[in-house]
């Protein structure tokens, strides 16, 4: 789920009221078409376009949350606030959207909520169901994986650091990261990420592939990992184990003495 600050809103507005109230503006003819000439002109139209795009973005939040707000009088207010003659006083305006910002906050808690708790249902449907496919193996604490390509060599423990790639995607398909679309490795300490994959990955031998297929307890649990991430979501991962990075063994006391004295 994507969450939205709603503090963003409460700034950018209170600002535009702020500054009109600090420094009146000279009145200016109204024009009916924007006629977009001169450089200036363009940089005016587009600070006002640039609010409008930000607001429209965040309305549409607001709009999921339930929370429908009136365009007509969103845009009263702005007009009339820079000509100086806002409807209501500058700190009633702060309080009024600290109010909304608690109501967005409140809303995005109880969505978040109903979320995560259909995720942990659909979770467990898809793992009860993944477990029958052929060739799907299941560790004592619940992690679901298959050999994708099978190789013979050193398994990591859970203290090495491991040079894998990777694609992470949900339930329904959905990619969420890929070491492979990037291009590049990742590189990391086992036993610095999800229980899931320290677990999962020390039954890989270098040059093989798995596919994992994690629970939510092992991976990022009720919480989730925001933005991406939402709470309660079991997670697919096809990993290629490519090297085990062994740490350089600390020089002897003894040795380090006698490099000095050379």
């Amino acid at each position: 789920m994507k969450l939205f600050k709603p503090t963003l809103v409460a700034i950018a507005l209170v600002s535009v009221f702020g500054c009109q109230q600090e420094a009146k503006q000279e009145e200016t003819a109204a024009v009916k078409t924007a006629v977009l000439e001169t450089e200036i002109e363009k940089q005016a139209y587009g600070l006002g376009a640039s609010i409008g795009m930000y607001m429209e973005r965040n309305l549409e939040e607001h709009t999921k949350l339930g929370l429908n707000l009136d365009k007509a009088l969103i845009i009263k207010g702005f007009t009339e606030s820079l000509d100086g003659q806002s409807q209501i006083p500058q700190e009633e305006v702060k309080t009024l959207l600290m109010a909304l910002d608690q109501q967005m906050k409140t809303k995005q808690q109880e969505l978040a909520a109903k979320q995560s708790e259909a995720a942990l249902a659909e979770g467990q449907k898809y793992l009860d169901e993944n477990a029958k496919k052929e060739g799907v193996m299941t560790t004592e604490s619940g992690i679901q994986y298959q050999v994708l390509t099978a190789a013979e060599g050193e398994k990591p423990a859970a203290t090495d650091t491991v040079k894998v790639h990777y694609t992470g995607t949900f339930i329904n398909g959905e990619t969420f990261d890929s070491s492979v679309e990037r291009g590049q490795p990742a590189v990391f300490p086992l036993n610095r990420v999800i229980r899931g994959w320290t677990e999962g990955v020390q039954l890989m031998s270098v040059g093989s592939k798995f596919k994992f297929t994690i629970p939510s307890d092992l991976a990022y649990g009720p919480m989730g990992n925001p933005p991406r991430i939402p709470g309660n979501s079991v997670l697919n991962f096809e990993i290629e184990l490519l090297e085990i990075q062994k740490p350089e063994p600390a020089p002897e006391v003894g040795a380090q003495a006698a490099d000095s004295a050379q």
